[in-house]
């Protein structure tokens, strides 16, 4: 298996310096709905990367500036970069650290209803299937394998920095939001309106 090549990336205090200078580069945050409600920079643009993914020959047409790539920490930051990049786009950064890091930083964002992180979510499901398992094995000895099988999957998702339980976690209607679709997503690139809490 070859690595793909490191993406270009951008600092918290770079990203803030060139918001307030007026220089600020399209900001695009790939997290859920969900998880953009809850905080995200000001001006940034909710592209979900499940979306991003499927749409990134059309979205591409709509990007013709410098785009900084946002997510919690710049794991499905950097899977965006690589679709994008894939697709033709050039001028991509991944914003180091991600919105955790923007955060600590102090920088400004804008707050709606609290919501789990993705990473939270998969951590209570993932732990309450193995304890779940384990107990019931005490009835069902077989039930033991299914523990098994959440280790070697998040062994897996570890080893290839991708996570199957997230995606279709990202999927459940508490993650997704009312206007999460391409055309909502393509209007608001092309007014520069970018995405509005809904809170």
């Amino acid at each position: 298996m070859t690595d793909s090549p490191t993406p270009a990336t951008l600092d918290a205090a770079t990203l803030r310096e060139l918001i307030d200078s007026g220089r600020a580069p399209r900001v695009l945050d790939v997290r859920t709905p969900a998880e953009f409600e809850t905080a995200h920079i000001p001006g940034s643009y909710n592209v979900p990367l499940d979306l991003l993914k499927e749409h990134r020959a059309e979205l591409r047409d709509h990007l013709d500036e410098d785009v900084v790539l946002v997510c919690r920490s710049g794991v499905r930051a950097t899977h965006a970069e690589q679709a994008l990049a894939q697709a033709g786009l050039s001028d991509l950064k991944v914003l180091t650290g991600g919105i955790v890091a923007w955060q600590g930083a102090g920088a400004p964002v804008n707050r709606g209803r609290p919501r789990w992180e993705l990473e939270r979510q998969v951590r209570l499901a993932a732990g309450s299937i193995v304890l779940l398992s384990i107990l019931a094995s005490l009835v069902v000895p077989g039930a033991k394998w299914v523990a098994g099988f959440i280790g070697a999957g998040l062994t897996f998702a570890a080893i290839t920095n991708t996570c199957a339980m997230g995606i279709l976690l990202s999927k459940l209607p508490y993650n997704r939001g009312a206007s999460c679709d391409i055309d909502s997503v393509v209007g608001q690139l092309r007014r520069g309106t970018p995405t509005a809490s809904r809170s």
